[in-house]
C-alpha cells in the first residue's frame, strides 16, 4: 500500500544505517531528499538507485501538495534529510501533517538522531528533558532565554560551530557561570568529542580551541531552591 516513510540516515558513521532503512529506500518509488547531492553519496554507498527529488525548507511549501498527490496515485515515497531523523530541526513536519490530513499512512522508522546520544553522554538528568533545537537568531532570542532560565528540566539545543562561543557567553548571562552543561560535537565520527563542566569551564575550553562540526549542547535545568526549615 502506498504511504510516506520517514527514514533516518546516519549522522556521521555510515555503519549506523539500518537494514530496514536500506530496504525501504530501495523499494520506494521516490526519495525526497533535503539535498540530493548529499544524499546521492549515501545512496551510492548502499547501491540504492531509487529516483530522488529535492524537498527542503525553501521549497517544501510548494512541493507538499504534489507529493501528496503522488502518494494518493499509488506511489510509495521515502523522506530523508542530510543526516538524522527528518522533521527534527529539518524539513518533514509540513509533509507529515499534509499526509495525516489526507488520511495517508505515515510510518517513521527508528534510527539515528543527534540529540539522544548527546543527552545520554552528558551525564545530566535525562528522565525529563525539553528539546529546544536552534534558538532564534535575533527576534525572540532574549525572550526565549528568559523562559529557559526558569526551566527545571534538562535542555537540549542545537548550535552552529561559529555561534557556539557567543552562545556560551549568553549562557553566562542567563544561566550563570556555574550551570552544568555538556557540549557534544561530531557524534559518531572520527573526531567525536564531549566536553562537560560548568558554563565557565566549557566556555574557556572552546575559546582556546575553536569548535568544528555538528554540535549539540545539553544544559542542566534550574535547581529548585531548598526552603529553610523553620524552628519548631
Amino acid at each position: 500500500m502506498s504511504k510516506l516513510f520517514i527514514v533516518p540516515t546516519p549522522i556521521g558513521n555510515l555503519e549506523d544505517m539500518t537494514f530496514r532503512a536500506i530496504k525501504v529506500l530501495k523499494e520506494a518509488d521516490l526519495i525526497l531528499a533535503e539535498d540530493t547531492r548529499t544524499s546521492a553519496k549515501l545512496m551510492k554507498h548502499f547501491e540504492i538507485n531509487t529516483p530522488m527529488m529535492s524537498h527542503h525548507m525553501h521549497n517544501e511549501h510548494q512541493t507538499v501538495e504534489m507529493v501528496v498527490q503522488k502518494i494518493k496515485s499509488g506511489q510509495t515515497v521515502a523522506l530523508v534529510s542530510d543526516a538524522g531523523t527528518p522533521a527534527i530541526s529539518d524539513p518533514g513536519f509540513l509533509l507529515t501533517r499534509a499526509c495525516v490530513e489526507n488520511q495517508i499512512e505515515v510510518e517513521c522508522l527508528p534510527g539515528a538522531t543527534a540529540f539522544v546520544p548527546a543527552l545520554v553522554n552528558s551525564g545530566l538528568p535525562n528522565d525529563k528533558f525539553v528539546f529546544e533545537g536552534f534558538l532564534p537568531d535575533k527576534k525572540g532570542r532574549q525572550t526565549r532565554y528568559l523562559i529557559l532560565a526558569e526551566e527545571t528540566r534538562t535542555m537540549i539545543l542545537y548550535v552552529s560551530p561559529h555561534k557556539l562561543v557567543k552562545t556560551l557567553q549568553e549562557f553566562k548571562e542567563y544561566f550563570g557561570v556555574d550551570r552544568q552543561i555538556s557540549v557534544s560535537r561530531e557524534l559518531s565520527k572520527l573526531h567525536e568529542e564531549t566536553v562537560r563542566g560548568t558554563v565557565e569551564e566549557v566556555l574557556n575550553h572552546f575559546e582556546a580551541k575553536a569548535p568544528k562540526g555538528e554540535i549539540v549542547v545539553i544544559v542542566a535545568g534550574k535547581t529548585k531552591e531548598k526552603k529553610l526549615k523553620k524552628d519548631a
